[in-house]
């Protein structure tokens, strides 16, 4: 088979395939829509506290600091 026969049939091959996905997409409601980058991407990254959780998490760690310094204290010190 000539090589440029082959590509003609793969072309075709393609353009059949891709006009059944998009028949398909149609029929699932997902018209146009694909695997990879998208129009409005997932938010990722760093959740920021807000001001009460912040202080929360303030308070919580002056405690387990306090209780750490309490514990490192030699024994005879705290006498």
């Amino acid at each position: 088979m000539d090589l440029r026969q082959t590509l003609k049939t793969l072309y075709a091959e393609r353009q059949q395939l891709q006009r059944t996905i998009a028949a398909l997409e149609q029929l699932d409601g997902s018209a146009g829509t694909r695997r990879g980058a998208s129009d409005n991407p997932k938010k990722r990254g760093r959740k920021f506290m807000g001001s009460a959780e912040r202080k929360q998490v303030g308070e919580r760690m002056k405690r387990y600091w306090a209780e750490w310094r309490r514990r490192q204290q030699p024994k005879d010190a705290a006498s």
